[in-house]
């Protein structure tokens, strides 16, 4: 089976990239959205997004990482997929999934939904932009707001020439809401339209996965949120291992501390250590009590002690 570790705006950079496919079997991930409007972007605006494109497009690790675009516009998201490419890119991968109003509003992610013509000339677009040799990939929900709308995008976005799609199983108005999750329509669109699929959504350990594989007949697996409240959540899907032990993730964390404030993101430190506790607090008890302790804190300092008084605690 295939895990792969996708992207999520504003938590999974590259800092978090090369923590988690250092301790998981990933296949490969996929980056944080580069938005597109209306211009050809400049290198920096990638590399900023996506520095592994220094790397050969791989982790320390080695994992391939491909690039994501988000927009509307044929032209420019094939020109800047070129472009993407030409940096070094392990193939495109297409946001058409994003529910964010702010996205939404300006016809991106999710919005496209609704034109699944726009989104066939946006896919037919970058895949004729781009080397045969790389992949052009593209990430759905399964529709705004009726479920059954999967069908026609996973058709265009099939006849557009993709060669793979990632259908998160929740249409944009499900949000994230865990009863809504409908893992059968991915099956269906695997009977219908003829092209490779991860599914994607309410896999948060072994058992999840092994649900969702014999509900779609699919065994390539994307996780997301689930992989920052269990750091090791690509063995636990893969391979059955335990979810990691608290005082490895102690150790983890102060590992990423020193990772952030090292790196060209040191500033938002306070920021990324809180939210990445809000995440482990759904499965570790004791992340909530850290969190408790250091919310209020915009310094490292206290919050690096707090981290250390734990690992001292546990070890």
């Amino acid at each position: 089976m295939q895990v792969i570790l996708g992207p999520m705006e504003g938590v999974l950079d590259h800092l978090m990239r090369e923590l988690l496919t250092e301790i998981n079997d990933y296949d490969f991930c996929v980056t944080e959205f580069v938005r597109i409007v209306d211009q050809l972007l400049p290198p920096h605006v990638f590399h900023r997004i996506c520095p592994e494109l220094h790397s050969n497009s791989k982790t320390k690790s080695g994992t391939p990482i491909r690039l994501q675009l988000l927009g509307q516009e044929p032209n420019w998201m094939a020109e800047n997929a070129a472009r993407a490419i030409e940096l070094g890119s392990d193939g495109i991968d297409l946001n058409f999934g994003c529910p964010a109003k702010a996205v939404n509003k300006s016809r991106g992610g999710a919005a496209l939904l609704k034109e699944p013509e726009l989104i066939y000339q946006v896919v037919k677009a970058c895949r004729d932009a781009v080397p045969n040799d790389k992949k052009v990939t593209a990430k759905i929900r399964l529709g705004w707001e009726k479920p059954e709308e999967c069908f026609a995008i996973a058709d265009a976005i099939k006849q557009a020439g993709a060669n793979e799609l990632t259908i998160h199983a929740r249409t944009k108005v499900d949000g994230y809401r865990a009863e809504e999750i409908k893992w059968d329509y991915i099956n269906q669109v695997r009977q219908k339209v003829d092209i490779p699929i991860i599914a994607n959504g309410e896999i948060w350990n072994y058992e999840d996965g092994q649900r969702c594989i014999a509900a779609t007949g699919i065994d390539s697996l994307m996780v997301c949120r689930g992989a920052f409240n269990v750091p090791n959540l690509g063995n636990v899907v893969k391979h059955n291992h335990a979810a990691m032990p608290w005082p490895e993730v102690i150790a983890l964390l102060i590992h990423y501390s020193k990772l952030q404030m090292a790196g060209d993101k040191g500033q938002y430190y306070s920021n990324r250590v809180k939210q990445w506790l809000v995440y482990l607090r759904q499965e570790y008890s004791e992340a909530k009590d850290i969190f408790m302790d250091i919310r209020s804190h915009k310094k490292s300092e206290p919050i690096v002690k707090r981290l250390y008084q734990e690992l001292e605690k546990v070890s």
